[in-house]
């Protein structure tokens, strides 16, 4: 019997490579999984798809299962989907240091989840602050953050590998990398509300196991025969030479963690970011990292 699996995300995009690795490679039909995809167009969505039932999971940043959490609901993080952050802050050419980001306006996906925290942290190294210094504006996900980029309708955006590379070559600056200032945090996870998980933990197994033997293929340079054209096609279909830099740039800075781990310093910088970002009470930190269920890891490694 086969099960279907309903897998809510943003984009679906570039840090979901090892999801279609398992699906290509038949991991998922190995196991007697069906996936159906679910694309919300922003991680706001797709956290909300699951929390009201109209996905079984979400692969999205863990924001918002964590204020969930911690105000006693369902929502629970099972897994990482990266650990990493492969972004460059992308400002338009007459800007060259992230000092001249002061007055501007910067694109986003969110203002409570993922990029918007992480371009803060940023910013505030350079003693910029928010509000007051600069302007969010919800542009979309990468590629429409690139669309509104190139229409002038905002400064500057954090963008993803390869996007930040096509910006750099189209003239835009690259002023700022992410990952020097936040090397290790939980990027995206796998959510799903802790009811479904109860009802369906041999399926959650499954799933589990056949995402880790794809994340051994992604990690595996002997393998990029299989994992390039699937990144290629789903970053940029026209360019190879862009989308090997960008797979390799993720791929070593070990944005795909081995077995889904979540190591505790990275669930810890997710939560200190989101204090710091006005998301979260300080007197929730502690309690906050039981928002990670690692029972079902354990069980699917055996």
């Amino acid at each position: 019997m086969t099960i279907t699996v309903k897998l809510a995300g943003g984009a679906q995009g570039f840090n979901w490579l090892p999801v279609f690795v398992a699906e290509e490679q038949g991991l998922f039909e190995k196991r007697g999984l069906k996936i159906e995809y679910l694309r919300m167009g922003n991680v706001d969505k797709a956290t909300t798809a699951v929390l009201e039932g109209e996905a079984d999971l979400a692969i999205t940043p863990p924001e918002g299962a964590v204020s969930n959490y911690v105000k006693g609901g369902e929502l629970r993080v099972v897994a990482s989907n990266s650990n990493r952050l492969p972004m460059s802050i992308v400002a338009s050419a007459s800007i060259k240091s992230i000092a001249e980001l002061k007055g501007k306006k910067i694109g986003t996906s969110s203002l409570t989840e993922g990029t918007a925290i992480y371009t803060q942290l940023l910013l505030s190294r350079e003693g910029l602050k928010y509000p007051g210094d600069y302007d969010f504006v919800l542009a979309g996900i990468h590629t429409k953050r690139w669309e509104a980029l190139q229409a002038g309708e905002i400064d500057c955006a954090p963008q993803p590998a390869p996007w930040n590379f096509v910006a750099e070559q189209a003239g835009y600056n690259l002023v700022g990398e992410v990952n020097d200032v936040i090397p290790e945090i939980l990027f995206a996870a796998l959510i799903a509300n802790r009811s479904w998980l109860d009802a369906n933990s041999e399926t959650v197994g499954k799933l589990l196991e056949a995402l880790s033997d794809a994340y051994v293929i992604t990690n595996d340079l002997s393998m990029e025969e299989i994992t390039l054209p699937i990144f290629q096609r789903i970053t940029v279909p026209d360019d190879a030479d862009l989308a090997r830099r960008g797979l390799r740039y993720m791929r070593d800075m070990g944005m795909w963690p081995q077995g889904l781990a979540i190591p505790d310093k990275a669930l810890e910088t997710t939560i200190d970011l989101m204090i710091r970002a006005g998301l979260l009470d300080e007197g929730n930190r502690a309690s906050a990292t039981g928002v990670f269920d690692q029972s079902y890891l354990q069980k699917a490694r055996g």
